[in-house]
């Protein structure tokens, strides 16, 4: 009795079989970055916000929509969020404060700058570079800030002395007053 064989091997079709596997899987590894020299963190010394209930429900708020998904344009929490959607989202549900709607016009919105080491509760924090303003979270205290980072991210905690924020870093401006 003879049996045929569904599939027949050929001996060169292996070495290239594993040649050709070789090779994607080089193409899809990135090479190790070199360690950055870290920054030294900044003193975030509390800084009582001017309305200590109106902070408390504009942070509870967006602490409790972490792990909502990021959608570009997104500006609710069935739709999702992109970085001023949640901003706006969160302090029109929380305060019947109506914001501006994008990064940009959030940045330049009357108020004073404040400098890393003043930040409250409930403060606006704004990212970019060369006088461009393109990301934006909310102050939670200790350093740290809410937000909607990126496509296929999702609402998150994040720390402003992480290498990325650091960097990216443009200044804040006070909400509440």
């Amino acid at each position: 009795m003879h049996i045929t064989p569904v599939f027949r091997f050929r001996s060169w079709r292996l070495p290239l079989t594993l040649l050709a596997a070789a090779t994607l899987a080089a193409c899809g590894h990135n090479p190790p970055k070199r360690a950055a020299t870290p920054a030294p963190a900044r003193n975030y010394s509390p800084v009582a916000p001017a309305d200590p209930a109106a902070a408390a429900s504009v942070l509870m708020r967006a602490l409790g929509l972490v792990g909502t998904p990021y959608r570009y344009g997104g500006n609710t929490p069935e739709s999702g969020f992109d970085c001023s959607g949640l901003v706006t989202y969160v302090y029109r549900d929380m305060l019947a404060l109506n914001l501006p709607r994008t990064s940009r016009e959030l940045a330049a919105i009357q108020g004073p700058k404040i400098a890393p080491d003043r930040l409250a509760a409930g403060d606006l924090v704004f990212f970019g570079n060369k006088g461009n303003v393109w990301h934006v979270g909310i102050y939670v205290g200790e350093g740290r800030f809410v937000h909607a980072p990126s496509t296929g991210g999702t609402v998150r905690l994040d720390h402003l002395d992480g290498a990325y924020w650091r960097d990216h870093y443009t200044g804040a401006k006070r909400v509440l007053r």
